[in-house]
């Protein structure tokens, strides 16, 4: 997987909730028995396994270090690691048998609803209050996951590059953007946006700015109907407008089918590509591709989507992956210590310059940006995600898969028939029939 993000972030696993299939038969924490946080560290003792998305990290030992930490707290802890590649695929499948470790991250596939057939609750909302996005995995007023981050999602850009081209504001608006897009077409020979259409994963990306276009909350929890979600108006219809006239405008790569991801991190930070639409997650990334290339890591930086709200930019913070505790484990208390140790004492989120759960940290130093430009951020709720989610998958539009906005691309370049018009009237057609039936 290289570099490409281990946790599918932002919106990417925001609404992926898909029924697992064939998973009821694995189910069956009779018990609902509570994984508490243990009161005395030096008391709480077994062996527990921890799968994991970050195969690289395993690889090259970083989760052992973390283990070692956790063991200056937690002595009679022995914590092993499972890096598992097709994370989603496989996890899947074991969920079907009681051995898929004790503590994991919860699988995109598994429906909201049977988050307690397969996972032991961590306690009520209220007593996890200190954590951000506690409605993702709350049923029935228990929550049964934490995640182990938040991102922001925004525009990663090579500031030298858009110095060059005259530009050093941000854009307000999606026509000052896409008028910085040509600046940089017509001055320098840069690529002014990369699409990444071929890895086809960051185009999902551009879901988790909903919210951050209408400074909204609730801007997720509001799809969960018979909305037209992309009508005039829309949040999803500026959204995906604007990648549309992106491309219509010939201000991305001649040919979307080539893009190599991992290529695409070399050629930003050495300022051959203006733009990509990214989770703040990616930031760390690019500037260390700038390192590796020898440029200064100073030259990447990250703004909002350019629209405002009473004259500010807005950030929506949606949750990565979440950490459980199997309803199988023998060792709950192990289990439990560990995720309340990697979310609040590790550094993790520090570390990978991303947005921590425990709402009382700092922001990273990534979002520096942000926070010196009084970027608003809003928490995203998810409470209506299964909901969202089954809707988008009765209209088998996908939010949280690459293949619409591929089609949005190839029609904007003309390899697909049709209007823009037409495309987002299918969608809204499909989604408000979807919207009447699904969950019935």
């Amino acid at each position: 997987m290289g570099k490409k993000p281990k946790a599918l972030t932002g919106a990417l696993l925001a609404a992926a909730m898909l029924t697992v299939a064939g998973c009821s038969g694995g189910g069956g924490g009779a018990t609902g028995e509570i994984a508490a946080a243990p009161s005395d560290p030096k008391e709480v003792s077994g062996e527990i396994k921890v799968l994991t998305h970050r195969t690289d990290l395993v690889q090259k030992g970083t989760m052992k270090q973390y283990a070692a930490e956790f063991n200056k707290v937690y002595p009679k802890v022995k914590v092993t690691f499972e890096g598992v590649t097709d994370y989603e695929g496989e996890v899947k499948i074991r969920m079907n048998t009681k051995a898929y470790g004790d503590v994991l991250v919860i699988p995109g596939a598994v429906a909201k609803n049977d988050y307690p057939k397969f996972f032991a609750p961590l306690g009520t909302t209220a007593e996890l209050s200190k954590y951000r996005f506690g409605d993702k995995t709350e049923v029935d007023g228990k929550v049964y996951g934490i995640a182990q981050f938040g991102t922001v999602n925004g525009f990663v850009y090579n500031k030298a590059l858009w110095r060059r081209a005259g530009i050093t504001a941000w854009p307000k608006t999606p026509q000052e953007f896409l008028a910085g897009l040509k600046a940089i077409e017509e001055k320098t020979d840069a690529t002014p946006y990369y699409t990444n259409f071929k890895d086809g994963w960051p185009l999902v990306q551009w879901s988790a700015n909903h919210g951050s276009v209408s400074c909204d909350a609730q801007a997720g929890n509001n799809l969960a109907g018979p909305v037209s979600p992309w009508k005039a108006g829309g949040e999803l219809r500026t959204i995906d407008t604007l990648l549309h006239d992106i491309v219509r405008q010939g201000l991305s790569e001649k040919d979307p089918t080539t893009t190599n991801w991992e290529a695409s991190k070399e050629l930003l930070a050495k300022g051959k590509i203006g733009a990509m639409m990214l989770g703040s997650w990616s930031i760390t990334q690019m500037r260390g591709a700038a390192k590796d290339a020898g440029v200064s890591p100073a030259d990447i930086g990250f703004m909002p989507f350019p629209v405002q709200k009473d004259g500010a930019f807005c950030g929506a913070v949606t949750s990565d992956y979440q950490q459980a505790v199997s309803v199988y484990s023998e060792n709950k208390p192990a289990a439990r210590a560990w995720i309340d140790w990697f979310t609040e004492k590790s550094g993790f989120a520090e570390k990978e310059g991303v947005v921590s759960a425990l709402k009382s940290a700092p922001l990273p130093t990534t979002l520096k940006d942000f926070v010196d430009n009084d970027v608003k951020f809003i928490d995203r709720s998810e409470a209506k995600t299964a909901a969202v989610n089954d809707i988008d998958e009765a209209a088998e539009i996908g939010l949280t898969k690459p293949d619409y906005r591929q089609k949005l691309i190839d029609t904007a370049r003309g390899a697909q028939k049709g209007s823009l018009e037409d495309f987002f009237a299918d969608l809204d057609k499909r989604w408000d029939e979807a919207a009447k039936t699904a969950g019935s």
